[in-house]
């Protein structure tokens, strides 16, 4: 996957660190699979089936983290399945 962001020319990092926040102070890391243009983080999985924590793990990410858009992909048996997340935040 890395191999064909990178080919349509975005930026994407592996296993990137990114700073959570609690109450505007940082308390740690996150590890986010992938990070695409400094702002898409991607979470991969190979599931059966998607379940509903792979959702709140995402949610939480984003939440954490202060990112707007993020995208769960499962490459399970019946194919690809493709969830995304979206929460708005002030850029205050």
């Amino acid at each position: 996957m890395v191999i064909e962001l990178a080919k349509s020319n975005l930026r994407v990092e592996t296993e990137k660190p990114l700073k959570v926040y609690y109450d505007n102070q940082i308390i740690g890391d996150f590890y986010i699979d992938l990070f695409v243009e400094d702002s898409i983080l991607v979470e991969l999985k190979s599931v059966q089936n998607l379940a509903k924590e792979h959702e709140v793990q995402l949610v939480n990410y984003l939440h954490g983290l202060k990112k707007e858009i993020g995208l769960l992909i499962n490459f399970g048996p019946a194919g690809v399945q493709v969830k995304r997340k979206y929460r708005e935040f002030n850029h205050e």
